[in-house]
């Protein structure tokens, strides 16, 4: 593992904030897309379309945020019932837990007296440290920050909902359904690359995956606007 000297870059501690933004970002776009795609299919007039739009805006980044933060916040406490837990343990049998982080030093491939003596002297530097990184995986770059990412899903949803608000705003009517899959896919596009590539990822199967997806969400959903002549 590199130290920070030679700045030795890694991918793992941008993947909460990284997963919250893309998401929402991608949902933002494709959802307020579809959903105007859908009323502009059943209506000729501006203003139920931007109308929908505004709505999906607004409702979509609060539901994004109150739901990201729910969800992050159910994974913090089940971190920190588990560290409550490993603290209990260190305080009453610390000696059965120093065997056992010398036991998962072992299985990584150590010799047993050297394992012992990493446990040693790791437990007097740092015991629930080392417990919560080698034990249970837990780590400052790993941990759940439910506030962090309500804010990057609110913040990227309501950005990837602006393309196609403002193309309802700005378009005739008469041009929104040929407008808004053209911008829209081009965006998802960029996003999935964008998205590969600050998480060290390939870029083709990450744009080829959103855009399929979201061609197909803004074909359904404006076909049930033009079977229906209304969304649902």
């Amino acid at each position: 593992m590199g130290t920070r000297g030679h700045g030795e870059r890694h991918f793992i501690s941008r993947m909460g904030w990284l997963r919250a933004a893309v998401l929402g970002a991608n949902d933002g776009l494709l959802s307020t897309s579809s959903l105007i795609m859908g009323v502009a299919s059943a209506s000729t007039g501006r203003s139920p379309i931007i109308v929908a739009g505004v709505a999906a805006l607004f409702s979509g980044a609060l539901s994004m945020a109150a739901g990201e933060y729910v969800s992050v916040s159910s994974q913090r406490d089940s971190e920190d019932a588990d560290l409550r837990r490993e603290a209990e343990e260190l305080r009453t049998t610390p000696k059965a837990e120093q065997i056992e982080l010398a036991n998962i030093y072992v299985e990584r491939g150590l010799d047993p007296d050297l394992a012992v003596q990493v446990a040693t002297q790791l437990m007097a530097r740092d015991a629930l440290g080392a417990h919560a990184r080698d034990e249970l995986g837990l780590s400052d770059e790993t941990a759940a920050q439910p506030v962090k990412a309500a804010l990057a899903s609110a913040t990227s949803f309501a950005a990837g909902a602006l393309p196609p608000l403002l193309i309802a705003i700005l378009v005739p009517p008469a041009y929104v359904l040929w407008t808004i899959p053209v911008i829209s896919l081009l965006c998802l596009a960029i996003l999935g690359a964008l998205g590969a590539r600050t998480g060290g990822a390939a870029e083709g199967p990450a744009v080829i995956r959103v855009v399929l997806w979201g061609a197909l969400a803004m074909a359904i959903t404006t076909g049930i606007g033009r079977l229906f002549g209304t969304v649902v």
